[in-house]
């Protein structure tokens, strides 16, 4: 039997709400851009992490936030408030600020965070460059993006809430080393990575930046899961799993629900959210999902299961 946790998550349409990307596609690009900014506040100001884990927001009960930031005497955290619309600035001396969270430009935004960064004695310089992205603009001087549909952006957290859910399940499923479920501002998806135990092979990337970045996050051998809100090579909304290094055979392996697909291009399964939204069951579809994604990467890449999963009797002895 699989943990109970597994039988109660809420299956109604409310809590997989229909998000086409073409829809909100100018606000997503927005609301990349600013938790871009706040994300490089955080990561100028915590310490560095394995795996660039000192980087992400996370799913919160509002929105997405930081987590606590040291600072000097202090420490500090920022939320996107996504039912208030509000960015939240908390002090652990009880000072608080919010911005608003409405039509505006990256421009405004950014010098309006910095502003009140400082107002609350929190001097910090980060890099003005977007990552991750094509034709990146200054954040101080993107006037391109500014859009703001409250309505959209509240049904992708609403989204987050759930797969943040399902995403915690699986977890619960492996004893090895796994990171947290977490929200990556640069490629601007959620995701949970399991390891193997092993070191990968050095990175070739060409450009010494990207190598610098991902010779850390893929030190070791993975199998990675995540959830984007479309445009990195699906058209809408979808869920993906790969292997990293890629075992010989992968691509080639049976991953479930009949709807999963290899995509080539990507090297990477890839579920679209629709399907797992117009299931009967969106947990059940995610985690199978999600479940034999791992499985395909775990047994062509000869992963030492029985030291890594957690079976039955393991839950069993622990309850």
């Amino acid at each position: 039997m699989r943990n109970s946790c597994e039988t109660v998550s809420s299956d109604r349409p409310e809590c997989w709400p229909e998000l086409r990307l073409e829809s909100w596609k100018e606000s997503c690009a927005t609301l990349h851009m600013w938790t871009q900014i706040v994300g490089k506040v955080r990561l100028a100001l915590t310490p560095r992490t394995n795996h660039w884990w000192n980087v992400p927001l996370y799913v919160s009960a509002r929105g997405l936030r930081t987590s606590l930031i040291p600072y000097g005497a202090r420490s500090f955290e920022a939320e996107f408030d996504f039912i208030e619309h509000k960015l939240h600035l908390l002090i652990s001396n009880g000072q608080s600020r919010y911005l608003a969270l409405a039509p505006r430009t990256v421009a405004d935004f950014y010098a309006e965070f910095m502003a009140t960064l400082k107002a609350l004695g929190i001097e910090v310089t980060i890099w003005k460059m977007p990552v991750e992205i094509a034709d990146p603009i200054p954040f101080d001087k993107d006037r391109l993006h500014a859009s703001y549909d409250a309505p959209s952006v509240q049904k992708f957290w609403r989204i987050l809430v759930s797969v943040d859910e399902v995403f915690k399940m699986f977890c619960s499923r492996f004893m090895g080393k796994s990171s947290p479920v977490h929200f990556f501002w640069g490629s601007f998806d959620l995701a949970v990575t399991r390891f193997s135990g092993r070191r990968a092979p050095e990175r070739n990337d060409t450009d010494p930046v990207l190598r610098k970045i991902m010779c850390e996050a893929y030190s070791h051998e993975v199998i990675s899961a995540g959830f984007w809100p479309g445009g990195g090579g699906t058209d809408d909304a979808a869920f993906y799993c790969y292997a990293t290094p890629q075992p010989e055979g992968f691509e080639k392996q049976t991953v479930r629900p009949a709807k999963a697909f290899y995509h080539s291009g990507m090297g990477e399964y890839i579920l679209l959210y629709e399907a797992v939204r117009q299931a009967v069951s969106p947990t059940a579809a995610l985690l199978e999902f999600l479940q034999s994604g791992y499985e395909a990467g775990a047994r062509t890449g000869k992963w030492d299961r029985d030291a890594l999963d957690r079976s039955d009797e393991t839950e069993a002895g622990a309850a």
